[in-house]
């Protein structure tokens, strides 16, 4: 079994250069099938290396994105179903299973690492919203899409956060109670900061936002909560199951989006792609720096990091469809969920290979 996996490993290379010789001699009908061909192979073949296995939802990501810009009708209408109507059900389920592996011990984590929680969602809501607006003045986006590249600052970490967190080492209680309080904390803070730093750019309605993302945030979330707490361990299947789920979900989200954007990422797609790479980066570098200058370990630095870095690309995927504007204000999380996931995935596996060096790992 190692060898067929192994094989269709080195299949997958073949294939890749297949493609990139049939996009040189314009066939492109075939370039694009070979590219589907393409990644079957190496979506199986990743189980051959416990390296490659690490970035087996990066890889998702990749193809979802990549094959929505190739055949972007196939994604955006099946049997004349608009896929659109799909994505705040979708997120709606994701929040219910983050809900349904949270307890009362998630929100009592706040009491036994208090400077951590604090520092974590200042930082997360100072940084990346203030970081998108710089972009937005820097790369003169047209004001839908620079409204969408402001959203994704001013949304929340996502659950990828906790699944990096848990791959890096890092302090997974820290990380999943941040998570959980930046997400019961967006349906107020998201709106604000939209409307103090967007509302220039298109109309904000905070208490209209404020209902919206509870219905699709917060109100799944704590049914989840209290699901949880009636059922427990009795369900057991579901929270094996969830991560999953929402993995796929997320994948589903960026094709969506991706596919129905396709025609403006074609234009300006290298300067989004540009300013996602320098926003992710400046949440990394200064989530981890600003933990460290106000004096917390390594291990919760590179905790917060991730949780800065990281964002809710489906909550503001969700939340620019439902004003309306999902093929231009929901391009950019769409593309930045898709960068976030890669190098997330490879400073994941960086850190876990280079453990922290702390004296003493107390939580903050």
């Amino acid at each position: 079994m190692q060898k067929l996996l192994q094989s269709l490993l080195w299949l997958s290379l073949l294939t890749l250069l297949g493609v990139i010789v049939l996009f040189q001699l314009n066939f492109e009908l075939e370039a694009k099938v070979l590219t589907c061909i393409f990644f079957v192979f190496l979506l199986a073949g990743i189980n051959a290396s416990e390296f490659m296995k690490g970035f087996a939802f990066t890889i998702w990501v990749i193809a979802a994105a990549t094959l929505s810009m190739m055949f972007p009708s196939y994604v955006t209408d099946i049997g004349g179903f608009k896929t659109e109507l799909l994505i705040v059900p979708l997120i709606q389920l994701i929040m219910f299973g983050m809900g349904t592996t949270m307890g009362i011990k998630d929100f009592i984590g706040v009491l036994k690492m208090p400077k951590g929680v604090f520092i974590g969602l200042f930082l997360q809501f100072t940084i990346m919203p203030l970081i998108a607006f710089s972009l937005t003045i820097i790369f003169s986006f047209p004001p839908e899409i620079a409204a969408g590249v402001i959203l994704i600052g001013c949304v929340p970490c996502g659950v990828s956060s906790n699944i990096l967190n848990f791959l890096s080492k890092g302090n997974l209680a820290l990380s999943i109670t941040l998570t959980s309080f930046a997400t019961l904390m967006a349906p107020f803070v998201t709106p604000l900061l939209m409307e103090r730093l967007a509302g220039q750019l298109i109309p904000i309605d905070v208490v209209a936002m404020i209902i919206s993302i509870s219905k699709m945030i917060f109100a799944p979330l704590i049914a989840g909560i209290i699901f949880n707490r009636i059922f427990g361990n009795r369900v057991a299947w579901l929270n094996a199951a969830m991560p999953l789920v929402a993995m796929a979900a997320n994948v589903f989200i960026i094709a969506v989006i991706v596919a129905a954007g396709r025609d403006s990422l074609l234009t300006i797609g290298f300067l989004l792609f540009l300013a996602a790479a320098i926003h992710n980066a400046m949440g990394f570098l200064l989530g981890y720096w600003g933990s460290r200058l106000f004096k917390m370990n390594k291990r919760d630095s590179r905790t917060v990091a991730i949780e800065v870095g990281l964002q809710n690309g489906g909550m503001a995927a969700g939340i620019a469809f439902e004003l309306g504007r999902a093929a231009t204000m929901g391009l950019y999380p769409a593309i930045f969920g898709t960068w976030m996931d890669i190098s997330g995935s490879f400073l994941a596996n960086w850190w876990r290979k280079t453990p922290v060096d702390d004296e003493n790992l107390v939580d903050s």
